[in-house]
């Protein structure tokens, strides 16, 4: 079979942009406050809301990333893709405080909850982790694919020859932000509900031809089983990547920061209609995240698999599968036409959406939580003309550090990402969770918590860096250090993160319960209590079932599989 796309390819990925055209053309036409730019005037449906949550996670480096993952240590990263039941938390723990408080981003809750410095710091950090992490990442995988379905594309400008992963990765990016410049987040809301479908159906395709070309699932189980201790589900302690205890540990502690108080996730929840439209929008979402295990990671162990019966040629990497180009390899190989332009039209969807989310919610940090507060007086039309300049500003900072992508993800882009993810997710975790649950803690604790957590979580990373660079060799306990597995680096900064933040708190003066009414458990009123029970009933209660019960099936299944 060619590789590459055809004349049909590209009729299905046009066909993607100009419906996407159309729907950036309508929301451009609505953006006159604030509130419509950021929060897409808060009218938005459950069903959009899910769909977003969804599209929003599983970007490029997603189908990219895990797919590698797959090839690479198998069913490892199997528990960050289940945490479906952690959105069952933010439909229900988390959702009902965020969304009576009318916030517009979780900085601006942490102030209401503690102070303007809590609020600084989480600012700051969330704006800088988006542009080197998800805006990097997600780029950088987008251009592996292109690299590979159009080796032969190329364009000379400024006297010099730009080839396909320059050509893909540029593009993506300014379209992305074009669009997202212009239609705010409603824009990115109803295109995310597209591409959720689009996403589902393109992975499903590649895990259907794989398993056919392989023969099928028992195939793959026999060839996987062969090499069981490389794709089991839980690993020994002893496992230098996923020892089971550090799983266990690490992955909530991430999952909860990153589904339950990230403002790349949330903020799709606050633009909600009303509170049972942002609960419902968001045990939607959780439905809709219990598949990509099956639909991403299993296609990394099918393309391994093929490759080792000699049916996929996917290129090799210091003598081992390059992970990063197993996704783009089974594009350009198991499909036909038309089906490859939807797949590649599939990650195009992933790549924009998530992009489109993270540039908004870039401009919702800088905008709302900086320049806001540095402006206070600033007229609705200004924030707006801020926040799209704040957008360019992401889109810039991004592409400037894709040249370093391929220095720093050897052992993939998915690893890369949980890696640096480990050591800021702790502090985050701790200061939301305690206090929301613990009135006692208070401005000065969460403060202290904060800057110690992040302090110790990049000291950590830098001297992981170091050590991998072989530049700390001659002194041990810092290379001991550095190359301490990151699951369990993760689990101590959350006890130290948590000591730091209950200690000051406790020699320090509590905050007045006045200050605080309504934005801890233990100090919510009446009224709050009676809207809450008002915004759910029986179903949202079996679909919440429904999605944890899902969740332990997969947990049992794959548990047991290679026994």
């Amino acid at each position: 079979m060619e590789t590459g796309l055809g004349a049909l390819d590209w009729w299905v990925i046009a066909g993607y942009f100009l419906i996407l055209l159309g729907v950036v053309i309508w929301s451009a036409r609505r953006q006159k406050t604030s509130e419509d730019y950021f929060l897409a005037g808060r009218n938005v449906g459950w069903f959009a809301v899910g769909a977003s949550l969804f599209a929003s996670n599983i970007g490029s480096e997603h189908i990219v990333g895990l797919a590698g993952q797959g090839a690479r240590s198998g069913m490892g990263m199997a528990h960050w893709e289940l945490h479906a039941w952690v959105m069952m938390m933010l439909a229900w723990v988390f959702v009902p405080f965020y969304y009576r408080s009318r916030v517009f981003t979780m900085p601006e809750f942490l102030e209401r909850r503690f102070n303007s410095t809590a609020r600084w710091i989480l600012s700051l950090v969330s704006l800088i982790a988006y542009v080197f992490t998800k805006v990097s990442v997600t780029v950088y995988a987008g251009a592996l694919v292109f690299q590979t379905l159009l080796p032969d594309v190329s364009i000379t400008l400024f006297g010099h020859v730009w080839g396909p992963f320059w050509i893909g990765a540029v593009s993506t990016v300014i379209l992305t932000g074009i669009y997202t410049i212009l239609g705010g987040l409603r824009a990115v809301l109803y295109t995310d509900s597209a591409q959720a479908v689009i996403l589902l159906l393109g992975s499903f395709f590649i895990t259907f031809f794989g398993l056919s070309r392989l023969g099928g699932w028992d195939r793959l189980v026999e060839i996987c089983r062969e090499n069981a201790a490389q794709f089991a589900l839980w690993r020994p302690n002893s496992d230098p990547d996923f020892p089971w205890l550090g799983i266990l540990i690490a992955s909530p502690v991430i999952g909860i920061w990153y589904w339950c108080t990230d403002q790349y996730i949330v903020q799709r929840t606050l633009a909600a209609k009303n509170l049972t439209h942002s609960r419902r929008g968001a045990i939607w979402g959780g439905f809709l995240k219990v598949w990509p295990v099956l639909i991403f990671l299993v296609p990394g162990m099918i393309g391994w698999a093929l490759h080792q019966d000699g049916l996929l040629h996917i290129p090799l990497k210091d003598g081992q599968i390059n992970g990063d180009m197993v996704f783009p390899t089974m594009v350009a190989s198991l499909l036909p036409r038309g089906l490859r332009g939807l797949v590649v039209g599939g990650l195009l969807a992933a790549l924009m959406s998530s992009l489109s989310s993270l540039f908004n919610s870039c401009a919702s940090l800088f905008t709302v939580d900086i320049y806001k507060k540095l402006h206070p007086t600033v007229s609705e039309t200004r924030l707006v003309h801020v926040g799209r300049l704040a957008t360019a500003a992401v889109v810039g900072l991004g592409l400037l550090w894709i040249p370093i992508m391929p220095l720093i993800s050897d052992k993939g882009l998915y690893k890369y990402l949980q890696d640096v993810q480990s050591y800021l997710a702790p502090p985050i975790t701790a200061v939301f969770l305690l206090g929301l649950f613990c009135k006692r803690i208070n401005a000065k604790g969460a403060v202290a918590g904060l800057a110690v957590g992040f302090v110790a979580g990049m000291t950590k990373l830098t001297l992981q860096g170091m050590a991998g660079a072989g530049w700390l060799d001659g002194i041990p306990w810092l290379y001991a250090i550095g190359d301490y597995n990151f699951l369990f680096a993760s689990g101590i900064l959350l006890g130290l993160s948590i000591g730091v933040v209950v200690i000051v708190s406790l020699l320090t003066k509590p905050t007045g319960e006045e200050q605080i009414v309504g934005l801890t458990y233990a100090t919510a009123t009446p009224e709050q209590r009676r809207e809450n029970r008002a915004s759910w009933n029986r179903w949202d209660v079996i679909a919440t079932l429904v999605v944890l019960g899902l969740v332990a099936g997969m947990y049992l299944y794959f548990s047991f599989w290679l026994s």
